[in-house]
């Protein structure tokens, strides 16, 4: 038989309190949607309000700290009678998590597609079916799932056996509607689908044979063989890919969707002001209210915590209720105080390291700037940084910026001075800008261009920092 033995381990374990990870959630979202939690919490906790702070507020606290021989609020709650379980205050709630701010809207795609089904004379099964295909157009207008298992999803959840090809006469159907190119099951099939509804048929055939023939060389430049293939002109092919160029790729995004964020007002979270030379940093707090513990439910609390004997089920279940509530309150309250600390001390501290681009916004006076910089500074940890810094913007008097911005990696010169690579990434765009479009520039000639700026950066490198800058290859810049 093995021998069996028993040994001792040491672990530690950081467990985080309830309040750490309220201020943690609180820390992430940004001032837009805090106004919104804190409506939310208001709504939730009846101790919570906006009025001033009452004296019955301070009372209330001096006696719950004392020592005194006066019966206590902890004293009541701990009887033996009531289950620890239901002395667990439930401190989160589905409201939690990143909330959106609510926006009122027109009608939506999907609400237009289907009006114009109404007006297609179908009887209710295939009115049916039609809305089925509707259901399945994604929000950029395309139809991402093939007709084959539509098909099956019709015969398993509605009971109804539709034929491919009548499934393909429904798509066409569809694909009649407005906006044109809707209901296309690739790019290819919806630019196909614009230009053919174009009027003047004679002025597009060009660009729909472009379409149709020669889709992967035009998609890939390829221009030459194009004009190879269809014996034309080089005008010929300019004029046919301008009218390509006309076409929307995402018909579905010409019904403007108020729930995107791209839509959403821009509200920042802390103002920066430059008075004569002085920077002066305050947090935004326009729209969030002053929270205070309701005077009027302590007063309750106190009284039935002074007749613990003659309390019925019912008041100790209340008082159990308006204990967690006091909770959860006094939580919430320190949460908000906590989080606006950070914010400040956090910003403070980038504005300090980034003092010289703040003064009037030069891009070239950026400072290499990592998480770790302002962590050491602050004494925080990088993860509260990189919350703070998430989804957060600075109002100045040269405009908005994401604090996302001010954080770049950093490189040395060949001269030895240490510039940030978004100072490179600037003349990299300014590079390709200004490149003849027609044999626009490559990226070993973009490292060599840097290099007689004294930026030595290789090739690879360049590359990676025109794909952070959404910037196509040569080849796919190349314009006739």
């Amino acid at each position: 038989m093995a021998d069996q033995r028993l040994s001792l381990q040491q672990r530690l374990l950081q467990k985080l309190s309830p309040q750490q990870i309220q201020v943690i959630k609180l820390l992430e979202i940004p001032a837009i949607q805090l106004e919104q939690r804190i409506k939310s919490e208001l709504e939730e906790n009846p101790i919570l309000e906006m009025t001033e702070e009452s004296e019955d507020d301070e009372k209330f606290e001096e006696s719950d700290d004392s020592s005194s021989d006066e019966f206590s609020l902890e004293d009541y709650l701990n009887d033996e009678d009531i289950p620890s379980y239901r002395l667990a205050a439930n401190n989160y709630s589905k409201d939690d998590k990143l909330i959106d701010m609510p926006y009122s809207s027109g009608i939506s795609f999907h609400d237009s597609l289907i009006e114009q089904l109404g007006l297609a004379n179908l009887n209710d099964e295939e009115q049916l079916i039609a809305e089925y295909i509707i259901g399945n157009i994604d929000e950029d207008g395309y139809l991402r799932r093939d007709l084959l298992s539509i098909s099956d999803d019709l015969a398993f959840h509605l009971n109804m056996e539709v034929k491919l090809e009548d499934l393909e006469r429904y798509l066409k159907l569809i694909q009649d509607f407005d906006p044109p190119g809707i209901g296309a099951r690739d790019l290819q099939e919806c630019l196909l689908l614009q230009i053919l509804r174009k009027k003047d048929k004679d002025s597009t055939s060009m660009a729909a044979k472009i379409l149709q023939e020669t889709f992967e060389e035009f998609t890939k430049k390829h221009y030459d063989k194009i004009i190879r293939k269809f014996e034309i002109t080089e005008a010929d092919l300019k004029d046919a890919i301008d009218e390509i160029l006309k076409l929307n790729p995402k018909p579905g995004s010409s019904y403007s969707n108020p729930m995107s964020k791209s839509n959403q007002v821009i509200v920042p979270d802390f103002l920066l002001d430059n008075l004569e030379g002085e920077l002066h940093l305050s947090l935004n707090q326009k729209n969030v209210p002053d929270l205070h513990l309701n005077g009027t439910y302590l007063d309750l609390m106190k009284t039935y915590s002074g007749n613990k004997n003659a309390a019925s089920k019912e008041q100790k279940d209340a008082m159990l209720f308006m204990k967690q509530k006091l909770d959860s309150a006094k939580w919430f309250i320190d949460a908000i105080k906590q989080r606006h600390q950070t914010l400040q001390v956090t910003m403070t501290e980038i504005v300090k390291f980034q003092k010289e681009f703040f003064q009037d916004g030069d891009e070239t006076k950026l400072r290499p700037m990592i998480l770790k910089d302002i962590a050491d500074i602050t004494g925080l940890d990088i993860s509260t940084i990189s919350r703070v810094s998430n989804s957060k913007y600075i109002q100045t008097h040269f405009g908005i910026y994401p604090l996302k911005y001010f954080f770049s990696e950093g490189m040395q010169k060949d001269t030895g001075e240490e510039v940030s690579t978004r100072e490179i990434k600037k003349i990299l765009e300014e590079c390709i800008d200004n490149e003849d479009k027609r044999h626009p520039v490559t990226d070993e000639k973009l490292a060599l261009i840097l290099k007689e700026k004294s930026y030595v950066v290789a090739r690879r490198t360049v590359a990676k920092y025109r794909e952070q800058l959404g910037i196509p290859v040569a080849r796919m810049r190349k314009e006739l």
